[in-house]
């Protein structure tokens, strides 16, 4: 007779345990030690954390596909719009094995300087994050073992895409409340940071500037050449300044930056506000606060890479399912992440903001969001934002960053569940006007090429 070091509900209990007193990651052991030393956290995991078949009694186990008829068994593993869609929506949602190498889960020079740089991050008397010696942050996860809410935010949002410089072909299609497509678009988004580098170097000296930040719509034509650029002041109680250029008008002008909550263009459900789940700077909102820990289902292993089964190989598109017209989901496959911290935070800087509050699902191992939901004013569920992700190397192809595998976001689906409207987009090989996605600069100005309003205005008029 085989006797359990731990009974089955062991792991959940400690979870819950750890949260109420501020404690860090893992359940046997600390986790961050084990990532250190051999990116492994299955030692830190009992198996009920580690196996989905463990954890539903044998009700789901990797290969199943969760439908409206077995959801209930992992409804306490999905955040409540992600149930409700398969619940009543016809989404479909393939289980896969948890990933074990949490090298696998970082792009590799992000996950070097979080283990060389761990320990030396603080929160200087302004709630910035500052080096021990009180410098901008130099690389890595600030807070990898986050203890409470503020660390937790902090490691989303000083380097969004956890590289120096990140170029994502975006395409995007907005489904309209009948089903069907309304809208669709083209659009690069790039990222430059300038300080929280995984160099642990400052760009150009710009200490004062966390991140450049484009976004160049290229599809379809009436919409080609609109272009936004934020430029992100490393204080975090300060908004970013906030240039765009529409080809109507053929001039730059400035947006209010705290109109955060409003789409860039017609028919798109999601907002500055949302990117990353940590889309504004940190300290305009406030009352960060853990409110549980707990296991939950994410979409972040490899098979997400090229669309998974059945993905449209040649531009990383994906199938699609569910819905009114069989148009308004993307296949996802998603696997048993053994902790999460469940955040919350309310927009303390925006007095007419149309949120009251946002809850962001974060992945202990890596401090990467998996799901983010937020709320009216009245407190009711508005929107989610999930995200995917991979590291980019199957049996079909492996896309180098560096000289390692890529890794990075592959899809999101953005839900207004109160209009019923999806957005839903893909980090693409390759979008309208040539432009690819890529990691690095590759030896390419992108300063001047398009983080700059000179840039703006010449990508709009091409």
């Amino acid at each position: 007779m085989h006797i359990k070091k731990f009974d089955f509900d062991y792991g959940r209990r400690m979870l819950l345990q750890k949260a109420a007193i501020g404690a860090g990651a893992g359940v046997l052991a600390p986790l961050w030690p084990h990532i250190a030393n051999a990116a492994d956290a299955s030692k830190a995991y009992p198996d009920e954390l580690l196996h989905i078949e463990a954890y539903t009694k044998g009700k789901v186990k990797p290969g199943d596909v969760i439908t409206a008829e077995n959801v209930e068994a992992v409804k306490d593993l999905l955040d409540p719009i992600a149930y409700q869609q398969v619940k009543t929506m016809g989404r479909r949602i393939h289980i896969v094995e948890s990933t074990k190498d949490v090298s696998k889960l970082f792009p590799y020079e992000y996950l070097e300087a979080t283990v060389r740089n761990k320990g030396k991050a603080k929160f200087d008397t302004n709630g910035n994050v500052v080096t021990d010696a009180g410098e901008p942050w130099i690389g890595g996860l600030p807070f990898p073992d986050a203890k409470d809410g503020n660390e937790a935010m902090a490691n989303l949002t000083l380097s969004w895409g956890r590289h120096d410089y990140s170029q994502y072909a975006v395409r995007d299609w907005d489904i309209g409340p009948d089903g069907g497509t309304a809208y669709q678009y083209d659009f690069p988004w790039c990222e430059l940071n300038c300080t929280a580098r995984a160099d642990d170097k400052v760009w150009e000296g710009k200490k004062d500037i966390l991140r450049y930040q484009t976004v160049f719509f290229t599809a379809p034509n009436d919409t080609a050449g609109t272009s936004f650029l934020s430029i992100w002041s490393y204080d975090q109680r300060k908004f970013p300044e906030l240039k765009g250029y529409l080809p109507a008008f053929k001039r730059v002008r400035d947006f209010p930056t705290n109109q955060r909550f409003e789409p860039l263009v017609p028919g798109i459900t999601f907002f500055l506000s949302d990117a990353w789940a940590a889309g504004d700077p940190m300290l305009t909102w406030g009352n960060y606060k853990i409110v549980e820990r707990k296991p939950f289902l994410g979409s972040i292993g490899s098979r997400n890479f090229m669309g998974g089964r059945g993905g449209k190989l040649d531009n990383y598109e994906r199938d699609v399912h569910g819905g009114a017209k069989n148009q308004t989901f993307f296949d996802t496959f998603m696997e048993l992440v053994p902790e999460v911290l469940v955040v919350d935070a309310e927009p303390t800087g925006f007095p007419r903001a149309p949120v009251s509050k946002k809850r962001v699902w974060i992945d202990a191992r890596n401090m990467m969001y998996v799901a983010y939901n937020t709320y009216d004013r009245r407190g009711e569920l508005w929107k989610s934002f999930e995200p995917g992700y991979a590291q980019y190397s199957n049996e079909h192809t492996t896309v180098q960053d560096g000289k390692h595998p890529a890794w990075s976001w592959t899809h999101v689906l953005s839900h207004d569940i109160q209009s019923n409207r999806m957005s839903r987009f893909v980090q693409a090989r390759e979008v309208a006007g040539g432009y690819k996605s890529q990691y690095g600069t590759q030896g390419m100005d992108v300063y001047n090429k398009f983080l700059t309003v000179q840039a703006i205005q010449r990508l709009g008029s091409a």
